[in-house]
């Protein structure tokens, strides 16, 4: 069997503490550093389906789409310059994914907050001010550095302050932020877009810089984690530290634990080297493609382009906008119900249960799109018809939500040792944002061609990502952070790589 249940206190340990207002406070400013990265998912889709911004920007899709109202609609909003300024962001977050690592690692999580607030900041001036297609395009990579560096840092420095019998919930603060920006931005767009002298477009894309001013503000008030204290060489700092957030003087076990971790850690000269290692393979395959099948869900499809994907169903300018609104609200709920159940649950089973459930919707809806529009893009979906398919992509992004969405940044985050802890977030970010940029950048193309079998497409993905999940993700609910080998050490699969006298926090790897 591929997984079981384990408790805080596996490993005999039995960390002393609880859960202080201190470690709340802190992890939900944190958190907002999710709010840049689901303000952008919402905004894009949004302002690219405003008319007065295709006409200043892209005038060839404007008129295309006008013209061909009633043709093939499959391939009315084609583009490759209009998907790159929704996919540029992406590329430049997977490069600075890179660069963050190094920072967080050696400066601490949240001078690497703090690094991505202040660029996400440059980029909405940037794009709020765009004159030509250049000027948007760089603010969208600087847009993306942002992003980059908080996606790095977020998840860590959540993972590292929760307590284990609560870190789910903590960490998926963080796609819960993801939600919240998409359904403001979402709401933003719909009030925009009614603005008459065509200029809504620059107060959403300005309107990035409230999220970024946020992160600002709250890194300057944030402590650092113990781990990230240590990694630096200030025990005692640590120590007051972990005291502080866990409510209790006498924290020797979780400290020592946290110890042992570092001392393995500094003798890693670089983790990107380390994390190539066999007994480290669980670790680098999960945060491979975790993220990789997070995308391939197709769900960045429906949050970039979910207005323009609307308005290709037949909907108008403003039912297009409204149901968006619909999913961003659906998407904030179902994500409030995973903070509740993935401690309470696990891990396993929302990723199973979600599976099953997005297979379902993909599948009906791309059979619902065959039905109405067949291979030639002709012809329109009834009120009735449409609202179905609305329900099926609410039920479908209800599914994410609640499973792929928090879990594909909680799982990655918890699982890695520190040694090579910002090695593996860092490629957790990078396949990520890789994935995105080419969802982003092909989606309209990718329509155009595979016409109603794209839903059938990602449908077949996310079979197969379930079946991987049964077989090779064990359950890490309420396992203590540097205790995670134990998972690993019983995993009927991953065992294998397990150094058979490996002890936490101790690297037994010889050359």
């Amino acid at each position: 069997m591929a997984g079981g249940g384990f408790v805080a206190q596996s490993g005999g340990r039995n960390y002393e503490g609880g859960v202080t207002a201190f470690v709340i406070i802190t992890c939900l400013v944190a958190a907002m550093g999710g709010l840049i990265f689901g303000y952008d998912i919402g905004i894009s889709g949004g302002v690219t389906s405003m008319d007065s911004f295709l006409k200043k920007f892209f005038p060839s899709v404007y008129n295309k789409e006008k013209e061909e109202r009633h043709d093939n609609m499959y391939c009315k909003f084609d583009s490759h310059l209009l998907q790159l300024f929704t996919s540029s962001l992406y590329l430049a977050a997977l490069v600075a994914s890179f660069f963050s690592s190094t920072v967080t690692r050696l400066f601490g999580r949240k001078i690497s907050m703090l690094c991505g607030g202040l660029v996400f900041l440059a980029g909405a001036i940037v794009n709020g001010a765009a004159k030509n297609v250049a000027m948007l395009i760089i603010g969208r990579l600087l847009l993306g550095v942002g992003v980059g560096f908080a996606n790095q840092s977020v998840p860590i420095y959540l993972s590292e302050m929760a307590p284990a019998q609560i870190r789910g919930a903590l960490n998926i603060g963080f796609q819960m932020a993801i939600t919240i920006g998409i359904l403001a931005a979402n709401l933003i767009n719909y009030g925009t877009s009614k603005i008459e002298d065509g200029y809504g477009w620059r107060i959403s894309l300005a309107l990035a810089a409230v999220p970024a001013l946020m992160i600002v503000v709250g890194s300057f008030f944030l402590p650092d984690t113990p781990n990230s204290i240590l990694e630096r060489g200030y025990p005692e700092k640590a120590k007051k530290m972990l005291q502080k957030i866990r409510g209790a003087d006498n924290v020797e076990a979780e400290f020592q634990d946290l110890v042992d971790a570092s001392e393995a850690a500094k003798k890693v000269e670089n983790p990107w080297t380390n994390i190539l290692q066999p007994r480290y393979r669980p670790q680098l395959v999960i945060c491979a493609l975790i993220p990789f099948f997070q995308q391939i869900t197709g769900i960045n499809v429906i949050m970039f382009y979910a207005p323009v994907l609307f308005k290709t169903l037949g909907f108008g300018d403003d039912a297009s906008l409204m149901s968006a609104v619909i999913l961003g609200m659906v998407n904030v709920v179902c994500t409030a119900v995973s903070i509740y159940s993935a401690d309470r649950f696990g891990r396993r089973i929302l990723f199973l249960e979600g599976g099953i459930q997005m297979i379902i919707c993909q599948i009906l809806v791309g059979v619902m799109i065959a039905i109405n529009f067949g291979t030639n893009g002709v012809g329109e979906m009834s009120g009735s018809t449409a609202n179905f398919v609305l329900f099926l992509i609410c039920a479908y992004v209800a599914a994410f939500a609640w499973s792929w969405g928090p879990l594909g940044w909680l799982v990655p985050s918890e699982i890695c040792p520190l040694e090579i802890r910002s090695a593996g977030q860092a490629i957790n970010v990078s396949v990520n944002m890789f994935f995105t940029f080419f969802i982003g950048q092909f989606f309209l193309t990718m329509l155009c061609h595979l016409k109603f079998g794209l839903f059938l497409f990602f449908a077949g993905f996310v079979v197969i990502m379930t079946i991987f999940i049964y077989f090779f993700l064990p359950e890490t609910k309420n396992v203590p952070i540097e205790e995670m080998n134990t998972v690993w050490k019983a995993h009927w699969f991953w065992s294998k790589y397990i150094p058979h006298d490996a002890v936490i926090g101790v690297d037994t790897h010889t050359a």
